[in-house]
């Protein structure tokens, strides 16, 4: 496996159905996908493209949720030379619409087999079932009324897929991302990970979201693995898939945890390392770890639980921890290979060891830019090939990375920098917590206030007083909250991260109830 270099993300199943055609691929409700298989399904839907006019320098968009299709589909454009776009179909009408009208697809695909939200989208916009024989009839289309422009070329080859961000503070943007990106993680990922044909990985986590391609979907195909697909996460699922087929890498964003977690409290199993052997790999990405997340989760499972770091704008996880090295904090590990980084203040200048600071990156992973938008791609893309990530961190002295936390979400309160992750972390170690968001809010004398948001565990009722006496003892006081916000839901984009924007909304409006 590790002499494989491919060149294009095609390669990938191609390569595995050369060599193992009867191999399992990908496991779904209706059966078992081998790689033989699917691979004659991305060639079938490939030549069908072709036939609608679909070529090199195209845009194909897939609004769906995870499903063979959207494998097949992503692969057969890249076939092609085409960029496919996924987009998670639980997106509001506005969004998806937005999108479209961006990314200009010649032709646009719903799965609503799988899918209810797809298929609403799909009735909506007039969509017409597909009579491509190598997809699911439930499948629907949608052509442009004309023929958009292609890009160029080289360009369409240089970029392996379109990632249309959350656009949690203004309109998404679709990040560029190279084939060069995606086939060396695949690489680097399922070789620190020990990935091999007998692994079964689990994955819920959106098709639409990089964590998802890349580190989920990339690694796993890479090492000739198999995929339990899911439309979409459902932690009770997680066990059952736990036990049947029997998946051995469980990966998802710290939210999915937190949920895996409630379900493990509630069941008769005393642990999780008796119950499901076969399971050896636990991971999570996407979102800071939480350290009372991470104890719990490694006392139920009895293995550590993996933290990386990784950005839309960059493919894979740049800083991964160590299988033969699980940390006790929650550092993202270490720097993978072929990747640099800076630590540096706001003008660009290096900062000293163990300071915080932006974090900026340079690698084969790095995004080709925002597509049809130059002004952001300079923004992000500066000189050198450095890629500003937005986000704040410091390296210890080993090289571990720790994240602070975004630039955007820093709180200045009485000249004091507040990093809402580490308020988050002393907040969801009190009883009864289930997960929390800080943000700020601006005061009338130009400073900032911290307000949490908190979501409880199933049945408990939080206890303020003592929750705030708690803080009291375990925050500098600049660091506190100056409200606390009981919620039935923290809101989070559809891949699992915290969505803080309709916080901040929150509280412009009417008070939520305590």
């Amino acid at each position: 496996m590790s002499s494989f270099r491919p060149e294009f993300i095609h390669d990938i199943p191609r390569h595995w159905a050369e060599q193992s055609p009867h191999a399992p691929c990908l496991h779904e409700a209706s059966g078992v996908l081998s790689y033989g298989t699917l691979w004659q399904r991305i060639t079938a839907t490939r030549d069908w493209l072709a036939a609608q006019g679909v070529g090199q320098g195209d845009r194909v968009m897939v609004v769906g949720e995870n499903c063979a299709e959207m494998v097949v589909m992503l692969f057969a454009c890249s076939a092609l030379h085409a960029w496919p776009i996924q987009v998670n179909a639980r997106l509001s009408p506005r969004e998806i619409d937005g999108i479209r009208a961006h990314a200009q697809p010649l032709l646009t695909f719903f799965t609503g087999h799988v899918s209810d939200v797809a298929a609403a989208h799909a009735r909506r916009l007039g969509a017409q079932p597909t009579d491509c024989v190598a997809l699911d009839p439930g499948l629907a289309s949608l052509r442009a009324a004309e023929a958009p422009p292609r890009v160029s070329a080289a360009e369409a080859r240089d970029v392996a897929t379109l990632i249309y961000t959350s656009g949690t503070t203004g309109a998404p943007k679709g990040v560029m991302v190279p084939h060069a990106g995606l086939t060396i993680f695949a690489r680097i990922s399922a070789t620190s990970r020990h990935l091999g044909p007998d692994d079964i990985a689990y994955g819920a986590l959106p098709l639409s979201h990089i964590f998802g391609i890349a580190t989920v979907l990339m690694a796993t195909l890479y090492a000739g693995a198999s995929l339990v697909m899911r439309p979409r996460f459902d932690a009770a699922d997680v066990f059952a898939a736990l036990e049947s087929p029997g998946v051995t890498m469980l990966q998802g964003v710290p939210t999915m945890f937190t949920r895996i977690m409630a379900v493990a409290r509630e069941s008769s199993l005393e642990s999780g390392a008796a119950a499901f052997p076969r399971l050896r790999y636990l991971y999570t990405g996407g979102a800071p770890l939480d350290p009372t997340l991470k104890r719990d989760t490694e006392a139920w499972f009895g293995q550590p639980l993996h933290h990386g770091y990784g950005i839309t704008e960059y493919a894979g996880s740049l800083f991964i921890t160590r299988m033969d090295a699980p940390r006790a904090d929650c550092s993202a590990g270490y720097i993978v290979e072929g990747v640099e980084i800076n630590i540096t203040n706001e003008q660009g200048e290096p900062m000293p060891a163990g300071e915080r600071g932006q974090i900026r990156v340079r690698g084969p992973g790095v995004m080709r830019g925002y597509f049809r938008n130059a002004e952001q791609t300079a923004e992000a893309l500066l000189p050198g090939g450095w890629l500003n990530t937005g986000d704040l961190g410091l390296l210890g002295e080993d090289g571990a990375l720790f994240i602070v936390g975004r630039s955007k979400d820093l709180i200045i309160r009485s000249g004091f920098n507040v990093y809402p992750i580490e308020v988050e972390s002393v907040i969801n170690a009190f009883p009864g917590v289930r997960q929390s968001a800080v943000v700020g809010r601006a005061a009338a004398d130009g400073n900032e206030e911290v307000v949490a948001f908190i979501e409880t565990q199933p049945g408990a009722k939080l206890d303020t007083a003592a929750l705030e006496a708690y803080l009291r003892e375990s925050l500098a006081p600049y660091k506190r909250p100056a409200q606390i916000r009981v919620i039935e839901t923290i809101p989070t984009t559809a891949s699992g991260k915290l969505l803080k924007q309709p916080l901040r909304a929150m509280l412009d409006g009417t008070a939520v109830a305590a």
